[in-house]
């Protein structure tokens, strides 16, 4: 058996540690579990929330970042988590139970309001920036950034994994996202997280 080496990154959020196990977590997209009753979905998920130290998980691409309660040292939960993520990478365990792999919730639930069809054209110059310029960036940093609506020049995108609850996520959205998508895209007014 070869062994296995679990590297660590901090993020920009200091709740936040990005682990990765050198190998592929998520074929395609990411998933976020904010809940012990959403982990249920991944055995991998529901092992580090067991810890009942974790408020938080994401699967990115070729990472996980886990989410420490508020007052919980990284130097306490590190090596449980190193832990459980060898014994399921080593074990070769599926990342999902077979019944929950493609739940996602449609952006209206979340947002409260569907799309506007004679926006199309302005929304798909937005996920296309979203897409290209900033998930890559967000990725980095151990998370990940949704597009969730546009609805009278303002936007609305749902922060995921580190950069959900990041003391310097509303800054990114504001300062960065906000300046991007206003420049290439004059019909925005203003990005909102939900």
């Amino acid at each position: 058996m070869q062994p296995m080496l679990i590297e660590t990154e901090s993020t920009p959020n200091p709740a936040t540690l990005k682990f990765l196990p050198g190998r592929a977590v998520m074929e395609s997209g990411t998933r976020d579990f904010a809940t012990p009753e959403e982990a249920e979905a991944s055995p991998l998920a529901a092992a580090l929330f067991s810890l009942g130290d974790v408020t938080g998980v994401f699967f990115g691409r070729d990472f996980v970042s886990v989410t420490a309660a508020p007052g919980v040292g990284w130097s306490d939960l590190k090596p449980d988590v190193l832990g459980i993520l060898m014994d399921h990478f080593l074990a070769e365990v599926p990342l999902f139970n077979a019944a929950s792999a493609n739940f996602s919730v449609p952006p209206e639930v979340e947002t409260g309001f569907a799309d506007d069809p004679a926006d199309a054209d302005v929304i798909e110059q937005i996920k296309e920036l979203i897409e290209t310029r900033v998930r890559p960036a967000v990725a980095n940093d151990g998370g990940d950034i949704v597009y969730r609506g546009f609805d009278k020049g303002n936007v609305y995108l749902k922060m995921q994994g580190a950069c959900a609850g990041c003391p310097s996520s509303t800054a990114t959205l504001k300062n960065g996202i906000e300046s991007l998508l206003k420049h290439y895209v004059p019909e925005v007014t203003a990005v909102h997280a939900v």
